[in-house]
């Protein structure tokens, strides 16, 4: 059986203490699901990347970008609708360290079900 996800990188969250982990913190644990959103109009960031935590009913929450010397690959991506290709989860949360540090993202690469079996 072939795997139906691919590693692509762990990193941090960027940014976390602009925006609104500590509204949702509570609520945070390793494994969940987050939403990667293109802001090709971020005046720091060219290739900004969000990181998004979406409620069962719909509240939409801003975390935090992927750190801006790790995101033109999924910046690229995103950009030629490619927006299913990525599944990323909350891999750790340290709230014992710097803020830069407390979450840990693990990104992986989706397998393209349209793909012809060998």
């Amino acid at each position: 059986m072939k795997a139906k996800k691919m590693y692509f990188k762990e990193t941090h969250l960027a940014g976390r203490q602009y925006y609104d982990v500590d509204e949702v913190w509570g609520e945070l644990n390793p494994g969940m699901l987050l939403r990667l959103e293109r802001e090709p109009d971020n005046r720091f960031d060219k290739n900004a990347v969000q990181v998004v935590y979406e409620r069962n009913e719909g509240d939409c929450f801003l975390l935090g970008y992927i750190p801006r010397d790790e995101n033109k690959e999924i910046a690229a991506l995103l950009d030629m609708g490619w927006d299913e290709v990525f599944e990323c989860r909350l891999s750790k949360i340290m709230p014992e360290e710097h803020y830069e540090n407390q979450i840990r993202l693990i990104i992986r690469i989706n397998k393209n079900e349209h793909v012809l079996a060998d």
